[in-house]
């Protein structure tokens, strides 16, 4: 069974840049046809799904983020990683890391815990 671990600073300053990073056990981040998304969810909204790697590399982004945002993967490691550059206050969420099973059709199937990420100086 798959597990995902999100992991990162809790607490970011304004116009910096938040990175996470999702550890993947379980199951590899190179498998055919499994993505790996990031999605957020900020207090009182709805979760909002930030963009994904797929199992070959290629990247999509929600368009409303895609300026600020940047997924990569370290394969050795079994890891992908969040960058989100010059955040501000409304970046503040619990930020997930999940994969998607489209060999299954299954969507969003295993997710980590959630990191909370606090922007603010």
């Amino acid at each position: 069974q798959v597990q995902l671990q999100e992991s990162g600073p809790g607490l970011v300053k304004p116009s910096q840049t938040l990175s996470l990073t999702c550890t993947v056990s379980g199951g590899s981040i190179t498998t055919n046809f499994y993505y790996w998304s990031w999605i957020r969810q900020s207090p009182g909204k709805e979760l909002e799904w930030i963009g994904m790697i797929t199992y070959s590399g290629g990247t999509v982004y929600s368009p409303s983020l895609k300026r600020r945002s940047s997924i990569s993967r370290e394969t050795a490691k079994n890891q992908f990683t969040l960058q989100l550059t010059a955040v501000t206050p409304e970046d503040t969420a619990v930020y997930y890391c999940a994969r998607v099973d489209t060999p299954n059709g299954r969507g969003f199937d295993s997710w980590g815990q959630g990191t909370q990420v606090t922007v603010s100086s």
